[in-house]
């Protein structure tokens, strides 16, 4: 049985952030100096906003990684320093203050990717994905905790709790066959910072979707 207290935690913290995500959905709609998609309405985008089905978990992202799942194209939001320290295998690198120059469109604007957003947790992604969405971009998604909660379940994954569900040991031993996959060979102690072992890793041919020629304005001399 979940933990009923962590479940709650949870669950508080995410209404939270839809409310600290509608507020701000509020204020872009204001925002003259912002490019708006003239297309998406106020109902539309605060309905986004609120499904959960934007989300990825980690043990999703786990396994698309480990089965070498074609359509994702991870984006790792953080500094260029915290991305060469560590990052999730076969990601790229865009600084959340560059998501909107136009040489990052791109890669955020597909139709070939889900494009899954991370950084350590989930504002910053959050924030990312609803300035993204606001502008048209869709197959956008949030990696659920971000790389803490990354480290937390599947590189040191917790161990079920006596009387949990089968289900619950079969998915801890998904994760620590994940964690291997991924360099941790052994388990550490949840207290310990996880320093997972770098491996070679091939980075990801991103094909770029093509930026939409402008009109040119009529009339004139």
């Amino acid at each position: 049985m979940i933990n009923r207290n962590l479940a709650k935690v949870l669950s508080k913290r995410y209404i939270i952030l839809a409310i600290t995500l509608i507020i701000l959905a509020g204020g872009l709609l204001v925002l003259p100096s912002y490019e708006k998609n003239e297309s998406i309405t106020v109902e539309n985008l605060l309905d986004k906003v609120i499904n959960p089905e934007r989300y990825i978990s980690a043990d999703e992202l786990a396994d698309k990684i480990i089965n070498n799942d074609p359509s994702i194209l991870l984006v790792d939001l953080r500094t260029n320093q915290e991305f060469d320290a560590y990052t999730i295998p076969s990601a790229i690198n865009i600084p959340f203050e560059k998501i909107i120059d136009s040489d990052y469109e791109g890669y955020l604007d597909q139709d070939e990717y889900e494009v899954v957003l991370f950084s350590n947790e989930d504002l910053i992604p959050d924030q990312a994905w609803l300035l993204l969405t606001r502008a048209g971009y869709k197959n956008l998604h949030v990696l659920q905790g971000g790389i803490n909660g990354w480290h937390n379940t599947i590189l040191n994954p917790p161990k079920p709790e006596e009387g949990m569900p089968n289900e619950a040991f079969i998915l801890h031993d998904f994760r620590l066959a994940a964690a291997q996959h991924f360099g941790v060979t052994k388990h550490i102690p949840v207290e310990t910072v996880v320093e997972p072992v770098k491996k070679k890793v091939i980075k990801k041919v991103v094909v770029l979707k093509k930026k939409k020629k402008k009109k040119l304005p009529e009339g004139g001399c």
